[in-house]
């Protein structure tokens, strides 16, 4: 009889001041470590609600990832498995890394190759920007602010950096004349060097519109997080987004890439301001199932300091599983 166990912890983690999630500052990153056993195989995962994003609340996972977990541990046969149809997505994500893990099944490769994010600051993204090689490719959140400055910003990064591809993510906060606005202030031969835009309008339709009318290619994000969305291919998409926090299992999220990839989209595994443990674990995604496409999992530098897995290049304190940082439940 093969025994199995697992022990949940949970993380609290000090964050920049400035980090902003849609009307409220995040002070700090919650959320839970997973670690199962099964004989002498053993599997993590992080199961992280992103506050205004998440449906659920970090008490709400805890509580189900617990109750699956039980339920998981008093099986006995090795080739016996739980489906976890029905889990709230985060859930259902870090408990499917856990697994991969413990099956052998996610890769140790790791894309770290980011598109570094600018939150507001253009003097920081440059530096960021100067210490790339290859590709240069970076993502700017707008929307924050009035949407002619957001298109100033941008036209600006393209005329300073001729090689620049530009990402950039509205989280549907414009309506289409908002959106108009953007695009007046970006010019034309430059349109072309904005790889996508992540939804800039409030319904998916204004989107496609607003991409019609600019030339603007369109990345779906929220879309793909709908309950039964498929990809659709539609000339004005370029992507998908692909934030597993967000989305649900390692399975559906592969399932996403797989139907993306089949109709000649790029699919960008992005973070929801995981800790370093769970971005690297998305690296590892993306180096198994989108390895030619680069990653939107810059957010590291949002927080005070890493946690038990080290994120390569980053000087933030590592924090393990007996620092102030983390609690065993």
């Amino acid at each position: 009889m093969i025994m199995r166990s697992y022990q949940l912890y949970h993380y609290t983690i000090p964050m920049d001041s400035q980090v902003v999630l849609r009307n409220r500052f995040l002070k700090q990153r919650e959320g839970l470590l997973v670690h199962v056993k099964c004989g002498e195989h053993e599997g993590w995962g992080e199961i992280a609600p992103l506050p205004e994003y998440s449906a659920e609340t970090l008490e709400q996972a805890l509580v189900q990832a617990r109750a699956w977990l039980e339920d998981w541990s008093a099986l006995r046969c090795p080739c016996e498995k739980m489906s976890l149809t029905g889990l709230y997505p985060s859930v259902a994500f870090g408990l499917s890394c856990a697994m991969a893990e413990l099956s052998g099944k996610l890769g140790e490769a790791m894309n770290t190759h980011s598109a570094p994010l600018c939150y507001g600051d253009p003097d920081e993204l440059y530096a960021k920007l100067d210490k790339i090689e290859g590709e240069k490719v970076a993502k700017i959140k707008v929307g924050l602010y009035e949407a002619n400055r957001d298109g100033l910003i941008a036209d600006m990064f393209l005329e300073a950096i001729p090689d620049l591809q530009l990402r950039l993510d509205a989280n549907r906060v414009w309506t289409l004349e908002k959106a108009r606005q953007f695009a007046k202030y970006v010019k034309p031969e430059h349109r072309a060097r904005i790889q996508f835009i992540e939804e800039p309008c409030k319904t998916p339709q204004l989107s496609l519109e607003f991409a019609r009318e600019t030339g603007i290619a369109l990345a779906w994000d929220e879309s793909v997080r709908e309950p039964h969305s498929d990809v659709q291919k539609n000339e004005w998409v370029r992507a998908i987004v692909i934030k597993p926090t967000l989305i649900g299992s390692l399975e559906r999220c592969v399932e996403l890439v797989e139907q993306a990839h089949a109709q000649g989209m790029l699919a960008v595994i992005s973070s929801s301001i995981e800790s370093s443990f769970g971005l690297t674990q998305l690296a590892r995604i993306a180096a198994q199932y989108t390895p030619k496409t680069t990653p939107g999992l810059d957010t590291l530098d949002l927080m005070q300091t890493q946690l038990v897995r080290p994120w390569k290049g980053s000087s933030l304190p590592i924090a393990g599983l007996e620092s102030e940082f983390i609690t065993a439940l």
